[in-house]
């Protein structure tokens, strides 16, 4: 009577199989057994990547996928090793020096990415910033996540400041950021003073009132919704325009005379 194939004669198929075998071996859960395809020379692009679409593989399978060098050559696959959750930690951080721009946008997004993954594939891309072409940057002010969006408004181009405002994963700790830098852009500050969902925070509207390059008019119109103690620290900066000094001022006077509520 024919008995069932042992472990080792699993192995040794999943080694031999062909390739309409290997489709199917995939999505076997013996780690074992796909570790022996690994050694199969019919081993094709589609079995790795639904190997690397699986989030139960294993670190050891996936290290083994990094040392098909044959397979390293394909975006996909390099993108699949960085994104994984089992990716070992030194493969996936080398996968993410290999990628390009918009793959790393990819990975900086994924969910299955482990957190030092996605924060190193947004270092690697706004290292890259001043580089990218223009049209690129206007992509990735869009589309970008958050710390990318901030690298990419504190340049200050214009059409990519606009661009940078309107991605709904800007936050406002990066705009926050921005308007706390010295060297950030005329423009940038300009145009931050006056989008409408920028401006409608307290915050921000905080952090612009202490910012040189804001325009005059603009804090100005801001002065009459900060509380009393805000305004009175303001005005102690030595780095504000003697003119705004003297508005503050009279803004403190003003109510402190009419006992404003707002403190």
């Amino acid at each position: 009577m024919p008995t069932d194939p042992g472990p080792l004669d699993d192995i040794a198929l999943a080694r031999g199989a062909s390739q309409q075998d290997l489709a199917m071996l995939v999505h076997e859960k013996d780690e074992n057994v796909l570790l022996g395809i690994l050694e199969n020379p019919n081993l094709d692009e589609s079995h790795i990547r639904v190997l690397l679409e699986r989030l139960d593989t294993s670190e050891r399978v996936l290290s083994g996928i990094a040392l098909q060098k044959k397979f390293l050559a394909s975006e996909e696959v390099r993108f699949g090793l960085a994104a994984h959750p089992h990716a070992p930690r030194q493969v996936a951080m080398t996968m993410v020096r290999q990628l390009f721009p918009f793959d790393l946008v990819r990975l900086a997004l994924a969910t299955t990415a482990q957190a030092e993954v996605r924060r190193l594939s947004e270092e690697a891309l706004i290292s890259k910033i001043p580089q990218l072409p223009i049209g690129q940057k206007l992509t990735l002010a869009k589309r970008g996540p958050a710390r990318v969006v901030g690298a990419i408004l504190n340049e200050g181009h214009a059409q990519a400041v606009s661009a940078a405002l309107t991605n709904p994963l800007l936050t406002e700790a990066q705009i926050l950021k921005s308007l706390s830098r010295s060297e950030t852009p005329d423009r940038v500050v300009g145009a931050i003073a006056r989008h409408p969902r920028w401006s409608s925070s307290y915050n921000v509207r905080l952090a612009l009132v202490r910012n040189r390059h804001t325009p005059l008019n603009i804090v100005l119109a801001f002065l009459p919704n900060l509380t009393m103690r805000d305004l009175k620290d303001i005005s102690t900066l030595d780095s504000l325009n003697p003119n705004l000094k003297m508005y503050l001022r009279r803004e403190v006077a003003r109510r402190g005379n009419a006992k404003d509520p707002r403190k």
